[in-house]
Parts: C-alpha cells; sequence; structure tokens
C-alpha cells in the first residue's frame, strides 16, 4: 500500500513463525513492505536501521515481551503500534493501551478486520498531510502543528503519542461541542471499534494527566456523563470530574 508513491513500511513482532510468514505473506500482496521479528529485542535492532511506518507485535514473547516493546518504542517515537494477543480481558487490553500501544486485537482474528486497523492506523499518522492545507489549529490555550504533531499548551510543549494526538485534534476541531464516546471511536480508532469504549478511558485519562493543572482540576476536557466529552480550550476553569 503507498500514498503519494511511497510504500508503507509495516514490522511485525511475534515469536510464531507461521503467524509472522502469514502476516508478511498477506502484507506484501497488499502491497506493504514488510520485516518481521521474533522478540521485542530484535525489534528494536531491525528499528534502529528501518523505521516503519506502523508495528503490528504480539504480547507474549520470549525476552522482551510485547508490552516493554510499546514502552520502549513510545520512549523514542510515535509511530502506531496494533498489539496482537489471545487475551481478550478488558485489564489487559487496557495495560497495553497504557503502555503506548494504539489498538488491540483478538487472535484469532480475521485478517479484514486487522487491514481494516492497519490502514485506519496508517491514515491516522498522515492525516495531518490530509488536512486540504491546514498545518495549525490555534484554539484558545492551544496550538496544534499538524505536520510536526506538535503541541503547545500555553507555551508548553506537550509530548503525545499518535493516537493522543488524534484525539485532541479531532475535540480540538469541535472545541465547546459535546462529542458522543461512539462517534470519537469512530473518528480516532475506525468503525469497528465503536463498542470498545475502555479504549477512551485510557487514552483521556493520558491527555488529562499531560494537559490538565497539576491540582487535578478539570479545564480543558469535560465529562458529560453516559454522553461523551467536550473540549474547552480557554476555559474560566472547570469542577474535577471522572
Amino acid at each position: 500500500m503507498t500514498t503519494n508513491g511511497t510504500q508503507h513500511k509495516i514490522l511485525v513482532v511475534d515469536d510464531d513463525p507461521q503467524i509472522t510468514r502469514m502476516l508478511r505473506a498477506v502484507l506484501s500482496g497488499h502491497s506493504y513492505n514488510v520485516r518481521t521479528a521474533g522478540d521485542g529485542d530484535e525489534a528494536l535492532e531491525v528499528m534502529r536501521a528501518w523505521a516503519p511506518d506502523l508495528v503490528i507485535s504480539d504480547l507474549s514473547m520470549p525476552n522482551m515481551g510485547g508490552l516493554e516493546l510499546c514502552r520502549r518504542i513510545r520512549d523514542k517515537s510515535i509511530v502506531p503500534i496494533i498489539v496482537l494477543s489471545v487475551c481478550a480481558e478488558e485489564e489487559i487490553k487496557v495495560e497495553a493501551l497504557d503502555y503506548g500501544a494504539d489498538d488491540y486485537v483478538t487472535k484469532p482474528f480475521s485478517m479484514n478486520e486487522l487491514m481494516a486497523r492497519i490502514r485506519t492506523g496508517l491514515r491516522r499518522a498522515s492525516c495531518a498531510q490530509q488536512e486540504g492545507g491546514a498545518t495549525t489549529i490555534e484554539s484558545g490555550d492551544f496550538h496544534i502543528d499538524l505536520p510536526t504533531r506538535l503541541v503547545t499548551v500555553r507555551g508548553r510543549n506537550v509530548r503525545l503519542t499518535p493516537k493522543e494526538f488524534d484525539l485532541l485534534s479531532y475535540l480540538a476541531r469541535n472545541s465547546g461541542r459535546v462529542i458522543t464516546h461512539r462517534t470519537l471511536l469512530a473518528q480516532v480508532w475506525g468503525e469497528m471499534s465503536t463498542e470498545q469504549p475502555e479504549y477512551l478511558h485510557v487514552f483521556m485519562n493520558h491527555l488529562r494527566t499531560k494537559l490538565e493543572p497539576e491540582d487535578g482540576s478539570v479545564r480543558y476536557i469535560v465529562t458529560e456523563k453516559r454522553v461523551g466529552y467536550r473540549f474547552e480550550s480557554n476555559p474560566e476553569g472547570n469542577s474535577p470530574s471522572d
């Protein structure tokens, strides 16, 4: 798969040779440039010499597993990460998201679903180049630079992961409006994720930790109970929320 003539690069990290062979074959058949690694240590070695546009990683692997790999990648990169796992429990999904994953697919999975999530991840990563000429969002206390994906809040630079940036950008474009949980999930993670609200809870907590005052008050991201969230870019001050 290409954008503007450039072939997207995907790194597949899994200790099961059958999985890596299958994913390499399928992804290559869709015109992606694919490399594979058997664990987190090998994946980091590959990434030092080859910068992927997206990483797909299993959770349970020898040596360095998927969670630690997510954390190590997030220390240096905002590349989208899709986690694969046989674990379907919400707690495991939340833990993977906490460590820096952008999406979570449960094994066994449909290749159609995985391909859709890959397309969504790549599309969101390149959304700044597809804004039709807009390069910044100026909204109250916030300056959001789309090409560089840099966020400044009242003069303070804030480092966000890809999904955190996508979520904040969408909220900022709709400042003052209540955006439902379902709409946010569809816009940021794709239509196939609208029944996975745990994604929102994790990422909203992350955004608040990075954006809101240290005293625990809520100024910018306001919860509309049982409905969704409202973004206030230049508020007078809001009450704490959950």
